[in-house]
């Protein structure tokens, strides 16, 4: 069975090569979009906006909850099965 599922899934294998590849673009996205020097930059670039009258109160207020809520949305990263991915290798 060995032979044949090598047979069978080598032409299949720069798809799954390509997948992992934009798995692995996309962790790293994540964990530079939560790192605290860029999460202080934008909020900093926040109330920067708020200082110069460029965004009202409840406009930065808004902004920086959304930062807040992005960085403790904290994904599966470890590549273990969680709820959601573990159909995708069945």
């Amino acid at each position: 069975m060995g032979l044949f599922s090598l047979t069978v899934g080598l032409p299949f294998a720069p798809i799954r090569a390509l997948i992992r590849l934009g798995e692995m673009l996309q962790e790293q996205a994540e964990l530079e979009l939560r790192h605290p020097a860029a999460v202080r930059r934008r909020m900093e670039e926040v109330e920067e906006a708020r200082l110069a009258g460029e965004i009202s109160e409840e406009e930065a207020a808004r902004a920086m909850a959304e930062i807040i809520e992005q960085m403790m949305v904290q994904p599966d990263l470890s590549g273990a099965a969680s709820p959601d991915r573990s159909e995708e290798g069945e």
